[in-house]
């Protein structure tokens, strides 16, 4: 008995148009204690509130309900915007109310999903909404729970819809492909990566298709266009089979946060799409990643299914909180790459120091590979040194963060010294920034 009332009344819930009008109920039997002879008039307040509660439950519980369902991909792309939807269709006779709750997986701390709608008898209807994932992992979708109430909206009933699904939030994929239509396409510059001119570079005729644009004028086939009537370029392929190496460091300076996301994502997500551009540019693309315990190492190639294990590997990396054995990372690299490779290492300095503790095996690395060592800028740092100090708390601040802003700057200065490449990025810029200096090198015949 007690269990069957809790089922029903777990079905429905109290509006606050409810508790206003009762409380509007008991300030009028408040007032007609000093005035009598208004007692029936609130006697009939009463009894009308009470069969318009009545009515809305008759209304929710015996004429209709809500069917509904929801859709997602099975891999959610982390750091980006992924689409999720919710399907809903009413059965009732009438335009009715709705509150939609999208039970998101706990770990990433959603408390104020709410989607209000007035669907109208009997329609079906979609909710697309976008979500944006900052971990990666394996993550459980709960119900969606639907409160569905009518005119004036005493009452509510719930609906509890969709089965709980597990999903897998994987390196930024979507980017992945972005960028690879981009570059097949041509038209990379649009998205921010320069055109860079080919100096020395030894390429062949590879064959003729219509002008894109974005090309440069100067590979106008003006033959193939005169036949056509239509702009035709000829296209050329560079030197192949380099191998190009996204090396990721994951220590502690790794999992420092930005926008919700650790240094470790960015660099994934970096290093997730400069290995399918280089392999779409025929380049050879490989994983190392290393922490104080081990190297995981995926060696470069181009065959079918290489970005596929990619993936798979990176999804699986996390930081160890620990300082990263960079020797350890060298004998592995001799003894596992014999082959001149441009090797991209993701890592973060944030003093000369740090970065002179690991700077004998950065100039023995840079002896037998090209190597550019990618870092963050600290974009904190930046914003208190372009803001006007008002008070002495705050010119301290913006002292400690020129320090730090002078320190980058320094590593930069030390690195190029020594003949090694750097890359000084800002988080969210750093994918951008990488496919631009790996094409440069490239451009340049570096590699």
């Amino acid at each position: 008995m007690i269990a069957s009332l809790r089922k029903v009344f777990s079905r429905f819930f109290l509006s606050w148009h409810f508790f206003v009008g009762l409380a509007l109920l008991v300030l009028l039997y408040t007032t007609a204690y000093l005035f009598p002879t208004t007692l029936y008039i609130v006697h009939g307040a009463a009894i009308l509130f009470g069969l318009i509660c009545l009515y809305e439950y008759w209304i929710l519980f015996s004429f209709g309900e809500i069917k509904g369902s929801r859709t997602f991909k099975d891999k959610l792309s982390n750091g980006d915007e992924n689409k999720i939807e919710i399907h809903l269709e009413s059965t009732y006779p009438q335009s009715i109310h709705l509150e939609i709750i999208d039970e998101l997986p706990v770990e990433w701390q959603v408390r104020n999903f709410l989607i209000q709608y007035d669907l109208k008898a009997k329609e079906r209807k979609s909710f697309p909404y976008f979500f944006r994932p900052v971990r990666r992992g394996n993550f459980v979708f709960g119900h969606v729970q639907v409160l569905v109430s009518i005119q004036p909206g005493f009452l509510k009933r719930r609906f509890t819809l969709a089965e709980e699904a597990e999903v897998q939030v994987f390196p930024s994929y979507i980017s992945m492909l972005k960028y690879e239509y981009l570059a097949i396409s041509n038209t990379l510059v649009q998205a921010g990566i320069k055109k860079i001119r080919r100096i020395g570079q030894q390429t062949e005729f590879e064959k003729i298709r219509e002008y894109i644009p974005g090309d440069e004028f100067r590979v106008i086939n003006w033959k193939a266009t005169a036949r056509r009537n239509k702009l035709m370029a000829n296209t050329y392929q560079d030197e192949r089979s380099q191998q190009v190496y996204c090396i990721i460091d994951k220590g502690r300076v790794m999992d420092q946060p930005f926008n919700r996301m650790s240094l470790l994502d960015y660099a994934i997500n970096a290093s997730l799409v400069l290995s399918n551009i280089a392999i779409k540019k025929y380049d050879k693309a490989g994983i190392l990643t290393f922490d104080e315990q081990e190297v995981q190492m995926l060696p470069a190639h181009r065959k079918s299914g290489q970005m596929l294990q990619i993936q798979e590997l990176l999804f699986k990396q996390e930081t160890r909180f620990l300082e990263s054995d960079y020797d350890r990372l060298f004998f592995n690299i001799k003894r596992q790459i014999p082959q001149r490779s441009l090797l991209v290492l993701f890592t973060n300095f944030d003093t000369v120091n740090a970065m002179e503790r690991r700077l004998r095996y950065l100039k023995q690395l840079s002896r037998n590979h090209l190597l550019l060592v990618v870092f963050f800028d600290n974009t904190e740092t930046l914003s208190l040194i372009q803001d006007k100090a008002k008070n002495l708390q705050q010119v301290y601040h913006k002292l400690v963060a020129e320090k730090m802003r002078y320190e980058k700057e320094q590593i930069v200065s030390e690195l190029r010294k020594h003949g090694i490449i750097s890359l000084l990025s800002k988080p969210e810029d750093l994918t951008i920034n990488t496919i631009n200096r790996y094409l440069e090198l490239k451009a340049r015949g570096l590699i």
